[in-house]
């Protein structure tokens, strides 16, 4: 790896990397709450099909085809005195606030079809709300720094903060139950739901203030944006599309994201019913506390530990060889959770959670990083404008179509296997088709994106040549 020192103009400041990290952790309570809520729709407290509850989340997901091209090629787009970014994130963090504590405001009494389909609606809002937020905040941090190391700095620094999330998201499962707090789970889930939207809005905001991207002022390239020249663009925000496509690095990337991170959500609630069922065998009171703890735990390692390791290993070896690195010992960590989980000792919970950290640790904190790099490859072979929007928009809607589907595919699976939402117990067959599931699947995907990445060819010595040029082309100092 090469000795480039970072200069200071490319440094970004902390109040600026802390904000952006408070727009990362909106964007991982909002899954966090989702999934948490969902686990809740399949239990006795509303007893919702498990195919019915995989499908609130998923088919909301087939929109992100559109809108977040669309929110791409409108963030790229935009010339305001705030930015090309901050208005939208500013006016996305709000609404999706209110359509999130609107979202859970159902009635278990209802018929399964009438919240079915009511929660089916309000997703759809939902989604639409996140995009207008998550789409331009993801651009803004692709353009933050045009330094190599510093983006890793910045999404390292931003990850950490957004685990913040996924520590605090599983202790819902021990507040939720509480009797002494709220009547009832649902009205639990109520007005968690209430809160939930106001520390959306509140902290979804702060990067539209404190986050600085480049200054686009003079940008060459861009069109002006109404409602009627969006429409009109349809066919030039698709052939972008196509473009950003041909741009293999950037492909590898999405293929490789969609892997591990379908593969982990995919099961990301099998644990929690192996402990439930095959730890406490159905005693949700008993096994509250481990199904806080195990999630909680592994966020925390994430954050502390693993994402701080990832970022030596990206500086010292390159980016590709961290990311292999880390995957790799996450599939070693997938593997001990079959002796992880013992209905004998139930502190062996936390063996596999140490190396298991690694797998999604590395995943946004190297892949954002990468994403940026990929940028400049595309201002040096298409030229401008820069299209930080589109390829976030691209990006992401891998990450939420893939979430999507694992959360679609997981209530199939659950079903196929014998799993009975409104059941007190579960046959050990079908604890035992979730043992097997949650081990093989993550452990196969992980593995086939080490091997997409195996030939990644965007390395530290080609982003700096590239970067170089790009100084020469601009006429910068």
């Amino acid at each position: 790896m090469s000795n480039a020192k970072t200069i200071s103009k490319d440094r970004v400041p902390i109040g600026q990397k802390a904000a952006f990290g408070a727009g990362h952790l909106i964007n991982n309570l909002i899954p966090g709450l989702l999934g948490v809520f969902v686990f809740i729709l399949k239990t006795e407290a509303f007893g919702m099909d498990p195919a019915l509850a995989g499908l609130i989340v998923g088919i909301p997901r087939l929109f992100d085809a559109i809108t977040d091209p669309v929110m791409g090629y409108i963030s790229d787009n935009t010339s305001s005195k705030y930015g090309r970014r901050r208005p939208y994130i500013f006016i996305g963090a709000i609404f999706t606030g209110i359509i999130f504590a609107i979202l859970w405001q159902i009635d278990e009494n209802n018929t399964e079809m009438f919240n079915f389909w009511y929660l089916l609606v309000f997703s759809i809002l939902l989604i639409f709300g996140n995009t207008i937020f998550s789409t331009p905040l993801i651009a803004l941090g692709y353009e933050m720094t045009s330094d190599y190391k510093e983006r890793t700095r910045l999404m390292s620094f931003a990850n950490t903060i957004g685990q913040i999330a996924w520590m605090l998201v599983p202790f819902l499962y021990l507040l939720l139950p509480n009797k002494e707090l709220f009547s009832d789970t649902p009205a639990a889930v109520r007005t968690i739901a209430l809160i939930s939207g106001g520390v959306i809005i509140i902290l979804g905001i702060l990067p539209s203030f404190f986050c600085r991207g480049i200054d686009a002022s003079k940008m060459e390239g861009r069109e002006d944006i109404t409602f009627k020249s969006i429409f009109k663009s349809m066919g030039k925000i698709f052939n972008g599309i196509k473009l950003v496509l041909k741009n293999k690095p950037f492909v590898k990337l999405c293929l490789a994201t969609f892997l591990v991170f379908n593969g982990y959500q995919i099961v990301a609630e099998f644990g929690l019913f192996i402990i439930a069922f095959y730890l406490f065998n159905g005693n949700f009171g008993e096994a509250g506390l481990w199904m806080t703890l195990f999630p909680a735990v592994t966020a925390a390692f994430t954050a502390f530990i693993a994402i701080p390791i990832i970022n030596w290993m990206a500086n010292k070896y390159g980016k590709r060889k961290a990311f292999i690195y880390a995957t790799f010992i996450s599939i070693i960590g997938y593997i001990l959770k079959w002796w992880g989980f013992d209905p004998d000792n139930y502190y062996m919970i936390f063996l596999p959670i140490p190396l298991m950290a690694f797998g999604m640790g590395c995943l946004f904190t190297l892949m954002m990083s990468m994403t940026a790099d990929v940028c400049d490859l595309d201002e040096l072979e298409n030229g401008m404008p820069r299209k930080e929007g589109t390829f976030g928009a691209i990006y992401w809607w891998m990450i939420k179509v893939g979430q999507g589907i694992a959360l679609v595919t997981s209530g199939f699976i659950l079903k196929g296997l014998g799993y009975v939402s409104d059941a007190s117990t579960q046959t050990p067959e079908a604890i035992m088709g979730m043992r097997i599931t949650d081990i093989a699947l993550p452990v196969l995907t992980a593995g086939l994106a080490i091997w997409v990445m195996w030939k990644y060819t965007l390395t530290e010595k080609r982003a700096l040549e590239i970067k170089a040029e790009l100084v020469k082309r601009r006429g910068e100092l």
